[in-house]
């Protein structure tokens, strides 16, 4: 008896140790898209009042965890009954994250019409109006983001047994939201902090005064280096995805440098998807 029972223990052990390192290869995996979750949340979540920043960001986080309470158990269903069906999604996705990546660059280089929207000038009202479009806006863009951070480590485990599956990607969706708000939380309020300790500093310019100055100027370039890295992100994990997965692709690139010749594959792609939707739009308006 006491031998089945330590049997049953030594069996949790190994099943523990096999997802703790897959755990570990996963998470780096989804690495390219949570640094484009970060940067996508610390912009949606800044433009606020002080007082605001953190109540926003919790309803962002929230949303989050549903959006991953939803994705869970379809995709694990999936991985059941119809593990085919992974792979094109994970491909499906991958469009979509080069797109993304492609229309940032498009954007930076193409003068455009940027709307600017003016908080403090607003009624109570409008400025609750203003959060909850700014929310569900966050919201839709992390359920997209979840979907591919989900299926990207589902495709990690694809071939190991359903309680791994279910244990790494579980500990990657949770640690990506804990991790990806925890430290958009930190950085929206950098400025605040910045802003505090000059006041403190009370017109002597000392250490506090200078620290205080940094950390005020530090966080928009903090936001615009997380988003050149995000982008750069997202075109290497879709062009990774592609590579990978369709041979005629790895065989036209394997003379480049893998990290290069991912961002180029998502760079390709993201430009023809972005010009498709460009055409779909025009058509869409002549019409």
């Amino acid at each position: 008896m006491s031998v089945g029972f330590f049997a049953v223990f030594d069996d949790i052990a190994m099943l523990l140790d096999d997802a703790a390192a897959m755990s570990k290869i996963a998470t780096k995996k989804t690495a390219g898209v949570l640094g484009d979750d970060l940067a996508v949340g610390a912009q949606k979540a800044s433009g606020f009042s002080a007082s605001r920043e953190l109540p926003v960001l919790w309803a962002i986080t929230k949303g989050s965890f549903r959006n991953k309470l939803v994705i869970l158990p379809i995709a694990f269903i999936l991985s059941a009954f119809a593990d085919w069906v992974i792979i094109p999604i994970l491909m499906l996705g991958g469009l979509y994250l080069a797109f993304e990546g492609a229309e940032k660059i498009y954007e930076y280089f193409v003068p455009h019409e940027k709307r600017k929207e003016v908080y403090t000038s607003k009624s109570e009202a409008e400025i609750l109006q203003y959060e909850k479009t700014k929310v569900k806006s966050a919201i839709l863009t992390d359920f997209i983001l979840s979907i591919e951070i989900i299926i990207i480590s589902l495709n990690t485990v694809l071939e190991k047994s359903l309680p791994i599956q279910i244990i790494v990607v579980s500990f990657v969706a949770v640690i990506a939201t804990i991790g990806v708000y925890g430290l958009v939380a930190l950085m929206v309020r950098m400025d605040d902090l910045g802003f505090k300790m000059i006041e403190m500093d009370k017109g002597k310019e000392g250490l506090l005064k200078k620290v205080g100055e940094f950390l005020v100027l530090a966080l928009p370039k903090l936001i615009k280096i997380l988003t050149v890295v995000g982008t750069l992100a997202m075109l290497m994990v879709a062009g990774g995805i592609f590579v990978h997965n369709v041979d005629l692709i790895h065989t036209a690139t394997h003379f480049l440098p893998s990290l290069l010749g991912e961002i180029a594959v998502g760079l390709i792609l993201g430009i023809i998807v972005l010009s498709l939707e460009k055409i779909f739009r025009r058509l869409k308006k002549a019409f």
